[in-house]
């Protein structure tokens, strides 16, 4: 098993270094530390912190090598950095030593998982105020490669990373590289200081390579492998591709690190437990209910607007489920907090797959994730209030069934039967008096069952309690505009319901 793990980080070290320059060191030290039990001695992190490295040797040259070949590489304004860094990587190495068992620092965790969110929100590194290579380094550009290239190199050799990270950083923020012109000259650096700091850590501590032989050249050849090919990719693509990309890696590279850095403390807290559970839970349910829904798709090529709101009825549902995965309203609420932070970028990533407006019938660019960002998160809100505040989880399983099945209806009928568009002041012109009728219909006949099955109410005061809600909110969803309804509908369903169940 110890073997697949090697495999696994050496794969998330080489894409993150042939994207990003990121050093092996943020992906491999944490996932050889806590999964694997031959690096958990007294020098296991020193051990995995040396492999590391040295995976990064090859792995930022064959890197270099491509961004080379495609002009991709400034040393005119990246010359301090490389002076510097290489200066101080030994010293750091040598005090890591010193210290004892180090292990990668968490800042670098945190600082991959916000680069990442950065790249996915801003993918696009074309812009105007990125420097030619035939401009001069200033003085204000000096006095910022000294202070950071002093500063990485030390931590290059003391934590035992390759520092790509920060010099991305450092290059794209401070001295204005554009994305792949920063990877490139950063990689190239790193291949010295990853060279400096893993000679270094095998002369200090020799039974590296005599104790790990084998898993040190595994490492390096599945890092090299890796790198070359997310290279390749990179500079056969556009900077937005490149950027989105970069971004959903780092994000995703970035959380897992911090998970397993912090695992034993994570693991500790019952409330994440009882997160990653009802996580676990969902994603069991939810990937084949995609698969076989994509299945569809591509076989039976299904009337778009069906399938529109087949893939709608996964989304709506989802807040109901996490009611009954969780033990907790706060392990609930917090799972789909979650799950809106995590499903934006991947998204992101996604939209630039040519499939992806035709499959998720996207009416306009961003829609889809920005509805599921609005639905998630609206959904934990509804949780804590509804089940945290008012101690009635029912309503979830009430109120979003009868949005979304309602409002499914009204768009099937309205747009295939619809003749009456509606003109009544603040209504959205587009939609039919056929489509808003349908929707009260079908949200008080669902409202009605599920009211039934999860109350102790008799079957006249069911009524009682939805008719009223199914009507207001057919109406709260013929005045909302650009998807908003998304929130307004379930909102209002929720809080009508408590409000009659408190009467009645």
């Amino acid at each position: 098993m110890e073997v697949f793990w090697y495999i696994i980080a050496s794969i998330g070290a080489g894409v993150g270094t042939g994207l990003a320059g990121l050093s092996a060191a943020t992906v491999m030290v944490p996932i050889l530390i806590v999964l694997c039990p031959a690096f958990q001695g007294e020098t296991g992190a020193y051990q995995a912190t040396a492999i590391a490295l040295a995976s990064d040797v090859l792995g930022s040259a064959v890197t270099t090598g491509v961004y080379m070949k495609n002009k991709k590489i400034d040393l005119k304004h990246g010359w301090i950095m490389l002076v510097c860094i290489l200066s101080m990587c030994t010293i750091g190495s040598f005090a890591a030593w010193l210290a004892g068992n180090v292990v990668l620092g968490g800042f670098t965790l945190f600082l991959t998982f916000c680069i990442g969110i950065r790249f996915l929100l801003m993918p696009d590194t074309e812009k105007s105020e990125t420097i030619s290579t035939d401009t001069k380094l200033g003085i204000k550009g000096i006095a910022i490669s000294l202070f950071f290239g002093l500063t990485i190199g030390f931590g290059a050799g003391f934590v035992g990373t390759g520092g790509g990270m920060m010099m991305l950083v450092v290059f794209t923020a401070f001295l204005g590289m554009e994305l792949k012109t920063a990877v490139g000259t950063s990689t190239f650096i790193m291949t010295f200081t990853a060279l400096i700091a893993s000679v270094s850590h095998i002369f200090i501590h020799p039974a590296i390579v005599l104790e790990q032989w084998d898993v040190l050249l595994l490492c390096i050849i599945v890092t090299t492998v890796s790198s070359l090919l997310s290279a390749q990719f990179a500079n056969r693509v556009s900077n937005r591709t490149v950027g989105l990309v970069t971004g959903a890696v780092l994000t995703v590279l970035g959380a897992c690190m911090i998970m397993l850095n912090y695992w034993e403390l994570l693991s500790s807290i019952t409330l994440i437990k009882d997160m990653f559970t009802c996580f676990a839970k969902y994603l069991s349910v939810l990937v084949p209910a995609v698969i076989v829904l994509l299945a569809l798709y591509f076989l039976f090529h299904p009337y778009k607007e069906l399938f529109r709101k087949l893939l709608h009825s996964v989304a709506f549902m989802s807040p109901v489920f996490f009611v009954y995965a969780a033990p907790t309203w706060q392990s609930a609420t917090l799972c789909a907090a979650v799950f809106a932070i995590l499903v934006y970028p991947l998204l992101s990533m996604l939209e630039g797959w040519k499939e992806y407006s035709s499959i998720f019938v996207q009416r306009k660019n961003g829609e889809i994730k920005k509805s599921l960002l609005l639905l998630f998160f609206m959904a934990a809100v509804l949780i804590a209030l509804c089940w945290g505040l008012w101690h009635t989880p029912h309503l979830i399983t009430i109120a979003f069934p009868m949005w979304g099945f309602g409002d499914a209806a009204a768009a099937l009928i309205g747009k295939r039967l619809g003749k009456h568009h509606v003109n009544i002041p603040f209504a959205d012109h587009k939609k039919t008096w056929e489509g808003t009728v349908s929707m009260a219909t079908i949200s008080f006949v669902v409202g009605i069952l599920i009211t039934i099955y999860v109350t102790s109410y008799s079957i006249s005061n069911c009524i009682l309690i939805v008719l009223p809600a199914a009507i207001i909110s057919a109406f709260v969803e013929l005045i909302s505009h650009n998807g908003n309804d998304t929130v307004t509908v379930p909102v209002t369903n929720a809080v009508l319901l408590y409000i009659i169940m408190l009467i009645i």
